[in-house]
């Protein structure tokens, strides 16, 4: 589990995910090879980088197949190639919607399971600090019948 130690000044709150800040909550090495993959394909395809690359790319190859190779290129307009490419994008964007947003319900189920732990043992400290004061009042309370006691 995750628990950086802030005193050694070593790690940054801003170096690490979000979920990582929980003691509670799996990352790094603990997680499988396939959550680390669906880490990754979510924060990637999840991202402007992302949006901007792909347009790129779309510009990229209709220049190069009408304007450079005078439309008679390796996937001449209408783009049959791209056609293909991006239907099979299409087809498999549903399930890699859903590994990420099951990986996504996941987190949020450690980090709920997280918070729960923290609360209850908060709630026991908190039942303690309690008692304390009780006993420190009922403390106070005899030592000042003593000193009345004793005038």
């Amino acid at each position: 589990m995750a628990n950086p130690d802030w005193t050694d000044g070593t790690e940054n709150a801003w170096d690490v995910s979000p979920w990582e800040l929980l003691p509670g909550v799996r990352s790094g090495e603990e997680l499988s090879r396939g959550e680390r993959a669906a880490d990754t394909v979510r924060n990637k395809m999840g991202s402007w980088g992302f949006v901007f690359t792909f347009t790129t790319f779309m510009f990229i190859w209709a220049v190069v197949n009408v304007i450079v190779f005078a439309n008679r290129g390796f996937d001449p307009y209408p783009f049959i190639l791209l056609n293909l490419m991006l239907s099979s994008l299409a087809g498999l964007q549903g399930a890699i919607l859903l590994i990420a947003a099951k990986r996504a319900d996941a987190i949020a189920a450690e980090q709920a399971l997280s918070h729960l732990t923290i609360s209850k043992a908060s709630g026991e400290i908190i039942r303690e600090v309690r008692s304390e004061i009780k006993a420190v009042k009922r403390l106070a309370n005899e030592i000042h019948k003593h000193i009345q006691e004793g005038k």
